[in-house]
């Protein structure tokens, strides 16, 4: 007897309540949810560039600020589809992300997460002094998103969009991790020279992943301009790129639905922790080193990566290889 699909029967449940939620939840739980799936978005982002890539990058935040900026002055300004604005902001982080690729082909491991780390810092620093275009340290007033002449005034008008636009993100984050494109991203994860070796353009992989991982952080911010109406540089700093490394790192690296679950968990801890704004910071910092030595694999990694641990044991010993040789990151 064939034995039940736990994905499948979990994908019902989760569908099932993604439908009456709006029928039955209060608009701060709307507000919540709609967040969540943001934070979904950049996970999945972040994992393409250093899950499936192996790209140790923490500029994330900073395409994810120029997705809200872009998507908010289009919408100030012109008052467009919102699909436009979203689509600007997404493709203008791809831009600066393949630019910024080129890092990852002079540096790797602390040199190339310290290089985007200051692009992010930068990025950061325009946020707060670019009075004329972002508000500056005042701030930015979001004006409401629009289709076709419909203003999204609140959560619960927004929700089917941002639900929407998640699934489609998540689908495409399954699609290229499942392709040949993936499987090449994966190549190069474990050595340039052998993925060279092979055929494979590394140079190129490496700053299409930056490419992706840009988009993903650029629509994300765009989709944060569909529920919420005012946006300050100070939640665009490093705080929210550890939050974002952490969903990532916990759920399981290079594993998509460890990038889902770690983004739904986290982003759950961090609204609980909203009040506890002084010591989030080393709330996450705590956890991410926790993991790092003790789990490094995550919570949610598939179970398949997981049983094939063993049998990466070497003759002297029982120490593992280095588990991206042995184990292969799955969806």
């Amino acid at each position: 007897m064939k034995k039940p699909n736990l994905d499948h029967a979990a994908l019902l449940v989760l569908l099932a309540v993604i439908c009456a939620l709006p029928f039955v939840a209060t608009g701060y739980v709307l507000y919540v949810v709609n967040l969540l799936m943001v934070f979904v978005v950049l996970a999945l982002g972040m994992h393409v560039v250093i899950g499936e890539a192996g790209q140790f990058a923490l500029s994330h935040t900073a395409f994810y600020g120029i997705g809200i900026y872009t998507a908010g002055i289009i919408n100030a300004t012109w008052h467009p589809p919102f699909v436009v604005s979203i689509l600007a902001g997404g493709l203008l982080s791809a831009v600066l992300g393949y630019l910024i690729g080129f890092l990852a082909l002079r540096m790797r491991d602390i040199y190339l997460a310290l290089a985007t780390f200051a692009f992010g810092e930068a990025m950061q620093w325009v946020f707060l002094n670019w009075d004329g275009v972002t508000g500056g340290s005042n701030g930015m007033r979001l004006q409401p998103a629009e289709l076709f002449g419909l203003k999204l005034t609140n959560d619960l008008q927004a929700y089917p969009f941002v639900i929407g636009l998640t699934a489609l993100m998540l689908w495409a984050t399954v699609a290229i991790s499942r392709s040949q494109f993936g499987s090449a991203l994966r190549a190069v994860r474990e050595s340039d020279v052998a993925a060279t070796a092979m055929g494979i353009n590394a140079r190129a992989m490496k700053q299409s992943a930056f490419a992706i991982s840009g988009a993903f952080a650029g629509v994300a911010g765009g989709m944060y301009t569909l529920f919420v109406s005012f946006i300050h540089p100070e939640s665009l700093g490093f705080q929210t790129t550890i939050l974002v490394l952490t969903m990532v790192v916990v759920g399981g690296i290079g594993s998509v639905r460890g990038a889902v679950a770690g983004a739904i968990t986290f982003g759950i801890i961090s609204e609980l922790l909203r009040q506890a704004l002084s010591v989030q910071e080393i709330i996450y910092g705590a956890i991410l080193m926790g993991f790092m030595m003790f789990k490094p694999r995550g919570l949610f990694a598939d179970r398949k990566s997981r049983a094939a641990r063993p049998a990466a044991q070497d003759g002297l010993g029982g120490s593992a290889v280095r588990p991206g040789v042995a184990e292969r990151s799955h969806a």
